[in-house]
């Protein structure tokens, strides 16, 4: 099994959750797609999809690389940046039916 050094200095990402209410995530690239259910964010260490209720972003400073969220988050799922292209081809197929 391969396994795989997350800890590389040149990239930095930090997630920061409070009570499943409030999220600070840095190291943010970009943000893909956002909804009240689903939040999708390009992180330096690969893709973010964030899942919940009432989701809503506070604060996004691309610059800094920074988004703040809030509303009732369920589940944080990372996936490599080579299976991003698949993740949001289907969520845009989902959008459209």
């Amino acid at each position: 099994m391969e396994e795989k050094n997350y800890n590389n200095t040149a990239k930095s990402h930090k997630v920061l959750l409070v009570n499943r209410g409030n999220g600070a995530f840095s190291g943010v690239v970009d943000v893909l797609s956002f909804d009240v259910v689903e939040i999708l964010l390009e992180t330096e260490l690969g893709m973010l999809l964030i899942k919940g209720q009432d989701l809503h972003v506070n604060r996004l400073s691309l610059e800094k690389g920074e988004v703040d969220i809030e509303g009732r988050i369920d589940s944080l799922t990372y996936s490599d940046v080579k299976t991003a292209g698949k993740q949001a081809e289907s969520l845009l197929g989902r959008l459209f039916r």
